[in-house]
């Protein structure tokens, strides 16, 4: 079995950054620091002029929160520490001068879908059906909550967290701007993914910045902000319905 990572290759003014867990592209405290750390060293790297944000392998673009570290969580500093990680990487991804664009090439859920949505432009297949289950294992999408109303607005949010065990498909996900555009298969949108970052590579590295200032205007307040939520959910998970409810989706 390949063992979780994330890596980054530049060629030709692309950062490709990618990350992977065999549990279906989960996402436990160590990958989630590590993809924050890269992107931002990536937004501060002269020689990148975009970076392409993917997940390993040719299903799940990402399953979400780990469930064998939600389990492990003993305390409240802990659960707010593991859920700081989806903080890092959204504010990552906020405050990164350099537009990333995204790749998703299955279905995502939770966490996953915070990560859709924090991205500046979005590629995906017709398999990339999102859900938000939080709320059915007793925590919410607290973290992820703001990056995914600012993409797809508060209606749209609202039914993802609510209807928490049902799946959207990516039509409905790319009718609320969460995707840019859908495609039949992963070879088609790897080729227009190719064709879009020959043009957005370049573009004035300044205006871009700037550019990126101009579409998180308004979030500058969510270090705090998801910090704040990271805390909410970091105690919710040490209550008896969350723990009950993880176990019953871990022996499914």
């Amino acid at each position: 079995m390949i063992d979780a990572y994330v890596t980054q290759e530049i060629n030709d003014g692309i950062a490709v950054i990618e990350f992977f867990h065999p549990q279906s592209n989960s996402l436990p405290g160590a990958i989630l620091n590590k993809l924050a750390e890269t992107i931002t060293n990536a937004g501060q790297n002269k020689d990148v002029l975009a970076i392409l944000l993917q997940s390993g392998g040719d299903r799940a673009f990402c399953a979400g929160a780990s469930f064998d570290e939600l389990i492990a969580i003993e305390d409240k500093a802990q659960g707010k520490e593991f859920f700081s990680g989806f903080a890092s990487v959204i504010n990552a991804m906020r405050t990164c001068p350099k537009f990333i664009v995204g790749r998703v090439q299955g279905k995502t859920v939770g966490g996953g879908v915070g990560v859709a949505s924090s991205m500046d432009y979005c590629f995906a297949t017709k398999f990339a059906s999102v859900k938000l289950s939080e709320l059915a294992v007793g925590i919410g999408p607290f973290v992820v909550g703001p990056a995914v109303e600012r993409k797809v607005g508060k209606a749209a949010f609202s039914e993802l967290a609510i209807d928490a065990s049902a799946w959207r498909s990516a039509e409905w996900a790319e009718q609320r701007g969460m995707f840019a555009q859908i495609f039949g298969s992963i070879e088609e949108m790897d080729a227009a993914i190719a064709s879009f970052l020959q043009q957005v590579k370049n573009f004035n590295p300044e205006a871009m910045a700037e550019m990126k200032r101009i579409f998180w205007e308004g979030t500058e307040h969510w270090n705090e902000l998801l910090l704040r939520r990271a805390e909410v959910s970091g105690t919710l998970v040490l209550s008896d319905f969350t723990r009950n409810a993880i176990h019953s989706f871990k022996t499914k």
